[in-house]
Parts: C-alpha cells; sequence; structure tokens
C-alpha cells in the first residue's frame, strides 16, 4: 500500500465533512431522489443499467425505519413514472433489523411486494455478520413469495459463504457477489487479500454451477478477467449475468465492458446521509482520493 493510501485509510474517519465532500464528489448522486433520477436517466442513455440506493445508517428508531421504507417504496414509484432501467437496493438494518426482526421483515415485505406490483426487483444488502443469518433468513422467506423480484448479496471475505450459496440452492437464486468492506472477525472472514480474491473467483465458479444469475459486482481487473473467464466456461449468454459497479468508480473499465456487450449496472446511492457512506468508501479504497486530488489539481474538481 503506498503512503498516500495508508494515510487515507487510517485517518478518513477523523476528517471533517467539508473536506471529505470534496473528495466524494462524483461519487454520490446527490441528496435528493432527483438526483438519482437524473443520473440514472444519464446512464440509461449510455446504455446501463442503474440500481438505487437511499443513504442512511444506524437507525434507532422504529420511525427512523418507516421513513426509510416509505422512500423507498418512493424510489420504486420514480422508477416506473420516469420509465428508468433500473432497481432499488435496500439495508435490512435500515428497515429495523436490529431492532424488531420481525417488523423490518414486514418493512421489507412491503417493498418487495410493491416492485412486485410494478414489475420491478429488490436487491436486499448484505451487511455485518451480526445481520446475515437473519437477512439470509428474510431473502429465503421472499423469494418463495417474489421468486423474480428479490436478491441477495454475499461477501466473499466470509467463511461461511460457501456453505450459504450451498443452503440457497435448493430454489433460483439471484445472487450480487462482492469481496465485502466490513471489519470482521479473523473467525469468520479471511484477512488476506489473495485469499479474499479466490474465495470471489470460486463463489462465482459455485453460483453459476447452480444456476445462479449473478450480479459481479467488482472493480478488480483482475477479477473481472477470471469473471470472463467463468462466462466463458459456462456459455453464458449476456442475460444471465452482469456486472456491477460503484458510482464514481473506474469509468473507464465500466465503458470497456459495456463496449464488450455485457449488461452493467451501477450503484447509484442518494441521500444527506452522505458522510458515512463516503467516509467508508474512501478507507475501502483509498485511489478514490487520490484520483479526486488529480482531478482538483487540474482544475477539474
Amino acid at each position: 500500500m503506498s503512503l498516500f493510501n495508508w494515510l487515507v485509510s487510517k485517518t478518513i474517519m477523523h476528517v471533517p465533512g467539508p473536506i471529505v465532500s470534496v473528495f466524494a464528489r462524483g461519487y454520490i448522486a446527490g441528496e435528493e431522489l432527483r438526483d438519482a433520477v437524473r443520473v440514472t436517466r444519464e446512464f440509461n442513455g449510455r446504455g446501463i443499467m442503474a440500481t438505487i440506493d437511499i443513504l442512511g445508517e444506524f437507525i434507532k428508531t422504529k420511525q427512523e425505519a418507516t421513513f426509510f421504507k416509505d422512500q423507498c417504496l418512493e424510489i420504486l414509484e420514480a422508477i416506473h413514472r420516469e420509465k428508468l432501467d433500473a432497481n432499488l437496493s435496500l439495508k435490512p438494518t435500515q428497515m429495523g433489523l436490529l431492532l424488531d426482526k420481525d417488523f423490518a421483515f414486514e418493512n421489507i415485505h412491503e417493498i418487495v411486494s410493491k416492485a412486485a406490483e410494478l414489475d420491478n426487483f429488490v436487491r436486499i444488502d448484505m451487511e455485518d455478520i451480526e445481520c446475515t443469518d437473519a437477512t439470509i433468513e428474510c431473502y429465503r422467506q421472499l423469494r418463495e413469495k417474489f421468486p423474480k423480484h428479490v436478491g441477495l448479496v454475499l461477501q466473499a471475505y466470509l467463511r461461511r459463504t460457501p456453505a450459504d450459496v450451498e443452503s440457497l440452492s435448493d430454489a433460483p437464486m439471484h445472487f450480487r457477489l462482492c469481496k465485502g468492506i466490513y471489519n470482521e472477525p479473523r473467525t469468520a472472514a479471511w484477512k488476506d487479500m489473495a485469499i479474499i480474491n479466490r474465495s470471489f473467483v470460486s463463489l462465482l465458479d459455485r453460483m453459476f454451477r447452480h444456476k445462479a444469475y449473478v450480479g459481479i459486482a467488482t472493480h478488480d481487473e483482475k477479477l473481472v478477467f477470471e469473471s470472463l473467464e467463468l462466462i466463458d466456461k459456462y456459455g453464458l449468454k449476456t442475460d444471465q449475468y452482469e456486472f456491477q459497479m460503484l458510482l464514481g468508480v473506474d469509468p473507464e473499465l465500466r465503458q470497456m465492458l459495456v463496449d464488450q456487450g455485457h449488461r452493467l449496472r451501477v450503484y447509484v446511492p442518494f441521500g444527506k446521509s452522505w458522510l458515512p457512506y463516503s467516509k467508508r468508501r474512501l478507507k475501502e479504497n483509498p485511489s478514490i482520493a487520490r484520483h479526486a486530488l488529480i482531478q482538483i489539481l487540474r482544475g477539474k474538481g
């Protein structure tokens, strides 16, 4: 790791918000839903899909969960009204998972039901290890009723993920596969990046073998290469998988995949709670800050 990346990863959580906003510009659609709609429409015009997410973490009341549930319903309505090629991503804790599991499941059920009504799709994000079992349980329940309208995120760095794929293979599966970003104990997660990368490829192979539809979520060109090899190995058509990337990260690689005919979806976050998300992403990927700094110095910031 370069000195610059090391400094960013060690200090970013203590950097004041106004400074973070300079580096995070371009990685958040804006504070309002209309900002996410605008950015999504721009991507759609270039043949790129989107998944829209309203930012917000660590809710403390059911009232907050109800607010975010209503926001998710509004996002689905906006996608339908504006005829966008987009779906919705949500976090179970935002729906109240750590407050009351049944209450959270009811909220998520209402959202997925609305997505089914509008012929859309909801991706249930995976959070830290405390939430893993309940999140998989929620997905399993919803998949029985709405098999074409709900999907789950699985994380390559968790030691349990191969077993989770197998346990879910008794019905059609729709996953987003990512490396994982939460700071989990060694007993729960692989810590060596080389092992995490190997796990990612192994899991993708396992998912394809079980005929799962996978959103391959990575900006790592090595993993893109390995993914393309597996796509070729299984003879997949372009409607049987997709690549997924974060807003603002490696647009060149993104465009290369689109130009090669692959389906690609960009994660488009918006909301007033942009600061925790931005700090976490900068900590995870300090090269974002390096790229933003170069743009600023060139007068393009």
